[in-house]
């Protein structure tokens, strides 16, 4: 199958080797999943082609392996624990930052006019690369590549479980700064069988709900609410 690439297609298919680790049995998957929607492509049929459809598949896969290896990784982790930390890991900014140190904005196929490294672009390149793996080699190398090149390669994870961001200050410095109005309304779970009380937080920007937390106290429960509207800013869903 090498043989029969082009120069650039060889290229591109050792650019893919070195990054993943893997030698690809369908290149194309890869190509597609580079491939961002401001350059879109068509097949043969005339679809339109563009990686959003890996980059679903990737988020999956990365979430779900990564969440498994911080199981085994910290027995004693708490749920609560090994939810904050993965989130620490897969969120856009963590993401744009490791693909870019990976090299994917040397490869990627996109036409637009701005730096991808300003958008979120490269992130969301990586997880469809994640996605072609794991269609092209199936689980076992999906995981070998999230774990070998990724993981280990980019993230310092016992560093990062003692950071400890304050959300709620992050969203309030961020509403001040763009003059939005915030609103955490909080209140408590009635609690059945003994259990200890739970609480659930809602933050609206604008009269507009951004986010809705959970939690075993009301300033854990408006961390995790004021997480899920900090995600919602940064992806432009608020």
């Amino acid at each position: 199958m090498i043989k029969l690439l082009s120069p650039q297609g060889k290229k591109f298919y050792f650019s893919i080797h070195i990054l993943t680790g893997i030698r690809p049995n369908n290149i194309l998957l890869y190509r597609l999943a580079l491939t961002h929607k401001s350059a879109l492509e068509k097949d043969d049929t005339g679809r339109i082609l563009s990686n959003d459809r890996l980059e679903y598949l990737g988020d999956a896969m990365l979430s779900a392996i990564i969440a498994q290896e911080l199981y085994n990784r910290y027995p004693e982790g708490s749920e609560g624990f090994l939810t904050k930390t993965r989130s620490k890991i897969v969120n856009r900014s963590q993401l744009n930052s490791i693909a870019y140190a990976m090299g994917l904005a040397d490869i990627i196929f996109t036409k637009l006019q701005t730096d991808p490294t300003k958008t979120h672009v490269l992130g969301d390149a990586l997880e469809a690369l994640v996605g072609a793996v794991f269609i092209d080699r199936g689980y076992k190398f999906c995981r070998e590549f999230i774990i070998k090149e990724i993981l280990d390669k980019h993230i310092d994870i016992d560093k990062l479980t003692q950071e400890d961001y304050n959300y709620k200050s992050l969203l309030i410095e961020w509403s001040q700064k763009n003059k939005k109005s915030i609103l955490f309304t909080t209140d408590e779970l009635h609690s059945t069988g003994g259990e200890a009380p739970a609480f659930i937080s809602t933050v609206t920007i604008e009269e507009e709900k951004a986010g809705v937390g959970e939690g075993t106290s009301k300033k854990e429960a408006q961390q995790n609410a004021a997480r899920i509207a900090m995600e919602n800013v940064r992806e432009n869903r608020i």
